[in-house]
C-alpha cells in the first residue's frame, strides 16, 4: 500500500513541477521572445523587405558568406522554421548545403537568441545549468556556442556543397533530387 501511495503522490508531484515550469516560461521567456520578434520584424521593415533581399541575393554567390552570415541571418530574421526559406537565393546545387547549414545553426544560436529556436531552448538550458553549476558564466557559454556555431557551419556548409556537386557530376544524382523539399 505505502509504495501505491508513494507514487501517486509522486506521479501528480511531477505534473506539479512541470505545470510550476511552465508559468515560470511564460512570465520570463515568453515575454523575451515576443519582445525580440517584435523588434526583428520592425528592423527589415525600416531597412526595407527589397533592400534586404537584394543584400542577400548579392552574399549567396560568395561561398564563405553563403554558409556563415546566411544562415546566421536566416535564423535570427526568421527562426525556425522559416530561416529555410532563405534557400530561395542560392542555386539548386547549393541547396542541400544550405539547408545542412540552416540546420546546424538551430542550436548554437538559442543561448543569445532564444526567440530564434524555442524548441532547443529546454536543451540549451539543461546544458548552462549544469555549466554554472560547475562555477561558469552562461553568457560566455552561449558566445562561445554561438562563434563555434558559425565555424561548424561554414564547414558542413562547404563539405556538404562539394560533396552534393560531386554526386552531381558523377551523374549519381541529378540537380532536382539535390534539391530540398
Amino acid at each position: 500500500m505505502k509504495y501505491i501511495e508513494w507514487f501517486g503522490k509522486n506521479f501528480i508531484g511531477l505534473f506539479e513541477e512541470g505545470g510550476d515550469q511552465f508559468i515560470s516560461f511564460m512570465t520570463d521567456i515568453v515575454p523575451l521572445l515576443v519582445v525580440l520578434l517584435t523588434f526583428t520584424y520592425s528592423l527589415i521593415a525600416l531597412i526595407g523587405e527589397d533592400r534586404v533581399n537584394r543584400v542577400i541575393r548579392k552574399s549567396a554567390k560568395f561561398i564563405l558568406l553563403r554558409y556563415t552570415i546566411m544562415p546566421v541571418l536566416s535564423v535570427l530574421l526568421l527562426t525556425n522554421p522559416m530561416a529555410y526559406t532563405f534557400g530561395k537565393f542560392v542555386k539548386e546545387e547549393e541547396k542541400p548545403a544550405f539547408y545542412d547549414s540552416v540546420v546546424t545553426f538551430l542550436h548554437p544560436v538559442t543561448g543569445l537568441f532564444p526567440y530564434a529556436n524555442a524548441g532547443e531552448l529546454f536543451v540549451y538550458l539543461g546544458i548552462a545549468n549544469g555549466v554554472m553549476e560547475a562555477g561558469y558564466s552562461q553568457g560566455n557559454l552561449a558566445v562561445r556556442y554561438f562563434l563555434c556555431g558559425i565555424v561548424v557551419v561554414f564547414i558542413r556548409g562547404f563539405v556538404t556543397e562539394k560533396v552534393t556537386k560531386f554526386l552531381i557530376k558523377r551523374g549519381t544524382i541529378s540537380e532536382q533530387d539535390a534539391e530540398v523539399e
